[in-house]
């Protein structure tokens, strides 16, 4: 009797048999989604709570609560069955999110979201609760740093005849130039500023010169000011 297994068998038995597909009790179904929504809904408070940018958007944060159970419920689905799962990744590969991240830190909670949907759509409730409350915790304590300066944008726009006034009164701070734009004989400079205290005198006295037009100053985070 011929007992050669070629590639196709090994294939077939370890498989092609797993068609079927396996079962989520209803308990389990509630356990990970309650769970998931624990751990969304704590993401939610600690972004709102730490946020510390310029635009604060309750529709991110509110879609890092939905995309953890969205997540969880991706990860049940696609641990019943293999051939299901393999599906779903070539599907979720031709997705392409085109939503600019402007704060770098965002991107922290995305995938911290991402991270408590899978691991609650696995069964790994206690990991899952656990690790939200000390990724919390660390990302509370990074808020709670206290920064000894802040950036903002100072943009003046002046006749070129005030240009030695303006200039005399910019040495007088710490400033970096970002650009400089002139349109015949009125100058827009706008320069960076790092200041340890809310002192805006230098303002008036930018004002105060005979041609100077206006003075704005805005808070800037390094990517985009408002």
């Amino acid at each position: 009797m011929d007992t050669t297994i070629n590639f196709n068998d090994v294939i077939k038995n370890s498989f092609l048999n797993e068609f079927t597909f396996g079962n989520l009790s209803i308990i389990d179904v509630m356990l990970g989604l309650l769970t998931a929504f624990i751990a969304g809904g704590f993401i939610y408070f600690i972004y709102k709570m730490t946020y510390r940018g310029v635009l604060y958007s309750p529709s991110f944060n509110a879609t890092l609560l939905v995309m953890t159970m969205i997540t969880c419920l991706v990860i049940m689905t696609i641990s019943t069955n293999v051939v299901l799962s393999l599906g779903m990744v070539g599907a979720l590969s031709i997705v392409r999110f085109r939503t600019a991240i402007k704060d770098p830190f965002d991107v922290v909670f995305m995938f911290w979201a991402i991270a408590a949907g899978i691991s609650s759509g696995a069964g790994l409730y206690f990991l899952t609760l656990f690790g939200a409350v000390v990724v919390g915790a660390v990302i509370f304590m990074l808020s709670r740093k206290k920064h000894t300066d802040t950036l903002y944008l100072l943009v003046i726009h002046y006749y070129e005849d005030g240009n030695d006034e303006v200039r005399r009164e910019l040495q007088q701070l710490d400033y970096t130039l970002k650009s400089k734009i002139v349109r015949k004989d009125v100058v827009e400079l706008t320069a960076e500023l790092r200041l340890k205290i809310d002192n805006t005198a230098f303002m008036n006295r930018l004002n105060d010169i005979e041609e100077v037009r206006d003075v704005s100053l805005v808070q800037y985070n390094g990517d985009y000011a408002v």
